[in-house]
């Protein structure tokens, strides 16, 4: 008779991509649901970084303009309005500086999932991921999980 070997169960933290979409909000609920599952940690990140334009027009960046504050306020909203005041125990949240897609293929380096909400139809009916979830679906360090809006 064949000796079967369990292998220790591999728990670990779920990444979501955040942006304030209606697809990214539907990744949340996703993580939640998730969560006892595939890890004991849902981290919500929302990437930011300044336009690539900006400080070209006269005046260039104001003084007060804070992006990283504004992030987090926007962070946080998308969560009150995914979970009001029941937050998903295990929950952190970050902000953090550059491109969403780079962002989150390094944070899905040490994660056990990355969840991200796919963009809509735009122009083209062809386009049925955002380039961010596609760059993550091909790149991703783990298991990536593309959700669309319901």
């Amino acid at each position: 008779m064949e000796t079967v070997q369990h292998q220790p169960e591999v728990r670990g933290r779920i990444v979501v991509g955040v942006d304030g979409s209606e697809s990214s909000k539907a990744a949340l609920r996703w993580a939640a649901r998730l969560a006892p599952v595939v890890g004991d940690e849902i981290e919500a990140i929302l990437a930011w970084e300044y336009p690539t334009n900006f400080g070209w027009a006269a005046g260039g960046i104001p003084e007060d303009w804070r992006p990283d504050v504004d992030a987090a306020q926007a962070l946080n909203a998308v969560l009150d309005d995914v979970f009001g005041d029941q937050r998903p125990s295990g929950l952190t949240v970050s902000t953090r500086e550059g491109h969403a897609a780079a962002v989150l293929l390094e944070a899905s380096r040490d994660a056990a999932m990355l969840i991200v909400g796919s963009r809509g139809h735009g122009g083209f009916a062809s386009l049925l991921l955002g380039s961010v979830s596609t760059v993550c679906a091909e790149h991703g360090h783990c298991p990536v999980l593309v959700v669309h809006a319901t």
